[in-house]
């Protein structure tokens, strides 16, 4: 398979926008917001009106190239945007109106009807659950079908936007004896009576965005605010809400690429200024040990954007992509980390300084290896796909 890593034309504005945003509007209040934790970023409003205008405006993008046997779309622009975004700040990044977790969830395994009713929401994420963390299939939250409505009972822990989204995306199970096959997402306006944010969470990093807990006591929802089908398929298993890890994965490897860009900026910066040259044409081990770190960690980064990129053409073009996006995620989210760690390390003072944002980036990169699935569960995925094992046979 060959990608032309060239920046279609049409997605330079997409590039430019994210790029300005994230100088001029992220950066400038990053550590504001860090301090301030669970207060309303203010500085994203106009942000979030132009996102919910792109959603409903020019898809273009979505079918440039289709001529030519490729497109390049919407997963190829989420991660562009991405990877601009969070080089200025992870968090905000998270937090603008509209760019929700659960609106890849809806773009993911919505139908026609329910993309243009969800058009215009804000929607977070609500998957896990006090008694488990990556292991989806252990989903206990209850939807159970009464007339033209499901009534929805459970708990739901670390959902990004929680206490700002208008709706949610539910995981919710219709049969527990069933197992996994019977695990549904639906779209639950946060309005609905039986919703309520029961406490925000006081967390190591992305203290601009807010992290919930929501409980739903008999929440009523429409019957078809399911997202995909109804039916219990046993042979298909959970494979319809699963989807949406295939397209927000590699957007959570864009995010990690992001911000290990600008760490490795910053280490650069740090080590020419101590007249460390960082010459490629020379052996890595006749350098200076500092510089044989950074460029070992930037072939590194390099690789977590190409698998990125790769996962993200996979999806536009309706391409199984479950193994490219495991793959993106779990090189760019260990990656990230070893990054930020390096960069407070080489930066000494600097490095523990809250003047600076090194100590941040450190703080930041940490749920970019856990969220959307933790590097063991990626391994997991991407064993078993590689291996031709099941989830039996191989846990």
């Amino acid at each position: 398979m060959a990608i032309n890593l060239e920046l279609p034309e049409k997605l330079n504005s997409t590039v430019e926008r994210a790029r300005l945003a994230a100088e001029h509007i992220f950066r400038p209040v990053s550590r504001k917001y860090d301090k301030a934790e669970h207060e309303y970023p203010t500085e994203l409003d106009e942000l979030g009106k132009i996102a919910k205008q792109a959603r409903g405006g020019d898809k273009s993008a979505d079918t440039e190239g289709a001529d030519h046997g490729t497109v390049n779309g919407a997963n190829l622009r989420s991660v562009l945007n991405a990877r601009e975004l969070s080089w200025g700040d992870v968090g905000l990044m998270l937090s603008i109106p509209y760019q929700g977790l659960g609106n890849a969830a809806i773009a993911a395994v919505a139908n026609d009807e329910q993309l243009e009713r969800f058009a215009d929401v804000w929607a977070a994420m609500a998957i896990t659950e006090p008694d488990f963390g990556s292991d989806s299939a252990a989903v206990s939250t209850t939807a159970v079908l009464d007339g033209d409505d499901y009534v929805i009972n459970g708990e739901k822990i670390f959902v990004t936007a929680g206490s700002r989204a208008d709706h949610v995306v539910v995981w919710a199970t219709l049969d527990k004896s069933v197992g996994r096959a019977a695990i549904k997402s639906f779209v639950v306006p946060m309005s609905t009576d039986g919703v309520t944010v029961a406490r925000l969470e006081h967390k190591l990093g992305i203290k601009s965005s807010d992290t919930a807990v929501v409980r739903f006591e008999n929440a009523r929802v429409r019957a078809d605010n399911l997202l995909g089908s109804p039916e219990i398929n046993v042979k298909k298993g959970f494979g319809g809400v699963m989807q949406t890890f295939d397209n927000t994965r590699p957007v959570v490897a864009a995010m990690a690429v992001g911000l290990g860009r600008a760490a490795l900026e910053e280490v650069r910066r740090i080590l020419e200024e101590a007249g460390h040259e960082i010459d490629y044409d020379r052996p890595v081990a006749a350098q200076h040990a500092a510089v044989a770190d950074f460029i070992r960690l930037e072939s590194d980064w390099e690789a977590s954007w190409m698998l990125t990129l790769r996962a993200a053409w996979m999806a536009d073009n309706k391409q199984p992509n479950s193994t490219e996006a495991s793959m993106s995620k779990a090189k760019a989210g260990r990656t990230v980390t070893d990054v930020t760690n390096k960069a407070v390390e080489i930066g000494a003072t600097e490095g523990f300084s809250e003047t600076q944002l090194l100590e941040k980036w450190a703080r930041d990169s940490k749920i970019l290896d856990i969220f959307e699935g933790t590097q063991q569960i990626q391994q997991l995925i991407i064993a078993r796909r590689v291996l031709g094992k099941s989830s039996a046979d191989l846990r």
